[in-house]
């Protein structure tokens, strides 16, 4: 298989807007089958306009394919590229937080600026300096250089069934004020958590991590991808191999504020 540095050292570095176009593609790809092209302007705060210049351009370099009346998909070179730069993404990600101390609701911003810039030797290195982890510090899939990642779908927290215990796996890393909230109270990944109860009509989920009982919102509970602890083990269960500084939580029984 053509690793991303090879493909990339035959072919003129891509720029930061085409990466970025590459990255959202594949995410709503992985949710939807294809990309619409709305849903591409949405997720790049652009007008959907720019958006149709872009994928016309991608098409030509031979990045994408247009499935009329259905959206935008990868083709095997754009699926490089843009797992590529979400490797680049994550490991600098997992470099922040466990070498230089960042905690996790600061470091998306910086590795959004950081993906672009960083060459592969730099980002190898640091992989190696983390001894190789396979997932970031929100429980991401780190792609491996070869270009493979573990694309398993894994059920959210909301869907959890009353008084099954699972292993807390995954939750994006977008939003800082979410990210604090899941570290007061303790729901991170390899955390295992217990669904109590749940209120009837879209109420409230009462949870059990370790001795507190948090109070959470459905929609927050859709957010966190967890496993059932009854379930194989799974890699990014384990996190990655080096460990992570999170916010020290300050009330594990407090209930939500409103976001």
């Amino acid at each position: 298989m053509t690793t991303p540095a090879r493909d990339h050292a035959s072919s003129p570095p891509l720029t930061e807007p085409v990466e970025d176009y590459l990255k959202a593609i594949y995410t709503l790809e992985r949710r939807f089958g294809a990309a619409a092209t709305s849903d591409v302007a949405s997720a790049l705060a652009v007008a959907p306009a720019s958006v149709t210049g872009m994928i016309r351009r991608l098409a030509s370099q031979g990045y994408v394919d247009h499935v009329p009346y259905r959206g935008v998909q990868l083709t095997a070179r754009g699926r490089r590229a843009a797992l590529r730069t979400i490797r680049r993404h994550r490991i600098l990600e997992s470099y922040l937080t466990a070498v230089l101390g960042y905690p996790w609701d600061r470091v998306h911003d910086e590795a959004e600026r950081l993906e672009h810039a960083a060459s592969d030797e730099l980002i190898e290195r640091m992989a190696t300096a983390l001894g190789h982890p396979t997932a970031d510090p929100h429980g991401a899939p780190i792609p491996t250089a070869d270009g493979e990642v573990d694309e398993t779908a894994y059920r959210t927290l909301a869907e959890l069934p009353v008084g099954e215990t699972a292993r807390m796996l995954r939750v994006s890393d977008k939003n800082p004020s979410l990210l604090r909230y899941l570290a007061d109270i303790a729901l991170q990944p390899g955390a295992e958590v217990t669904m109590v109860a749940r209120a009837p009509f879209d109420g409230p989920i009462t949870l059990r991590i370790g001795d507190a009982e948090p109070v959470v919102g459905p929609n927050l509970a859709a957010q966190v991808l967890v496993e059932s602890i009854t379930s194989s083990p799974l890699p990014v269960a384990d996190a990655p191999s080096a460990t992570f500084p999170v916010s020290t939580p300050r009330s594990r029984a407090r209930k939500p504020t409103s976001r």
